[in-house]
C-alpha cells in the first residue's frame, strides 16, 4: 500500500512538472540583423486609386550608418496621403515556440527602431513624430489586409488586443537638425497589453507593431528587433 501510494506520489509530481513546463513564461526575440525570420509587412487604411503616390516599401536592409551598427533592419516606409497610413509588421508563433493551444497569455511587446523623425518639428496635419503612434498587439486570427470597397483595410478579428507603445519623436531637436535629411536615433518602445490573448486550438498566436499616422508624409522606420514575454494565465 505504502509503495502504491509513493508511486502515485511520484507520477502526480512528474504530470505537474509536465504541466508547468508547457505553460512557462516565455520570453522570444526577433533581431532583423538575422534577416525578416518569419516576420511579414502590411499596409492599410488608404484606396486603391492613392496606391502608386503611397510611397510604401517594406523589406530587409541595412541599417543608417549614424547608427554605428553593423547590420540591417526591417524597413518600413509610406506617404501618407490618406491622412491615415497603417504599416505594420506581423508574425504568427506556434508551438515550435512554445504556445500551448487553447492557453491564455499575458503579453509584453518591446520594439527597438530607428526613427529619423525629429521632436518638436511641424508636420501637415500633425508633426512627423508626435503625431506617428507606434502600437502592439496580438490575436488568434491572421492580420489580413483586403479591399472594403475602394480602401485597402486591415482585418484583426474580435479577440485582438492592441495596444499604443508611443510616439516616433527620436528626441533631436527639430531646430538643431538639417531637415532635408534628419538623423536617425535608435529608440526602444515597450507595452503590455491590456487583456489576456488566447491561442487557437491549434497553438496559434499572432504578434503585431506597427504605426499609425496623423502626419501627411513619408514616415520611415527601421525596425532592428522585437521581443515578445509571454506569461500564461493560470
Amino acid at each position: 500500500m505504502k509503495r502504491l501510494l509513493f508511486l502515485a506520489v511520484i507520477i502526480l509530481a512528474t504530470l505537474a512538472g509536465c504541466t508547468s513546463h508547457g505553460a512557462s513564461t516565455l520570453n522570444l526575440e526577433f533581431d532583423f540583423r538575422n534577416g525578416d525570420l518569419g516576420w511579414e509587412a502590411g499596409f492599410a487604411q488608404y484606396s486603391r486609386e492613392q496606391t502608386e503616390i503611397m510611397g510604401l516599401e517594406a523589406g530587409i536592409r541595412p541599417l543608417p550608418p549614424e547608427l554605428g551598427i553593423d547590420g540591417t533592419g526591417y524597413y518600413l516606409r509610406g506617404m501618407n496621403r490618406s491622412d491615415d497610413l497603417v504599416m505594420f509588421l506581423r508574425h504568427c508563433l506556434g508551438p515550435e515556440d512554445g504556445i500551448v493551444p487553447g492557453k491564455q497569455y499575458r503579453i509584453t511587446i518591446r520594439a527597438v527602431f530607428a526613427s529619423n523623425a525629429p521632436s518638436g518639428a511641424v508636420g501637415i496635419g500633425g508633426p512627423p513624430g508626435e503625431a506617428v503612434v507606434l502600437w502592439g498587439g496580438a490575436a488568434p486570427e491572421e492580420p489580413e489586409v483586403y479591399l472594403d470597397g475602394p480602401s485597402y483595410k486591415v482585418r484583426l478579428g474580435k479577440e485582438a488586443v492592441l495596444s499604443p507603445m508611443g510616439d516616433i519623436a527620436n528626441g533631436l531637436p527639430a531646430e538643431e537638425v538639417d531637415l532635408r535629411n534628419p538623423p536617425y536615433v535608435l529608440l526602444e518602445r515597450e507595452c503590455e497589453l491590456e487583456e489576456p490573448v488566447s491561442a487557437t486550438s491549434e497553438g496559434e498566436l499572432w504578434i503585431m507593431v506597427g504605426t499609425r499616422s496623423g502626419f501627411e508624409g513619408s514616415t520611415a522606420l527601421y525596425y532592428q528587433s522585437i521581443a515578445v514575454t509571454l506569461e500564461p494565465v493560470e
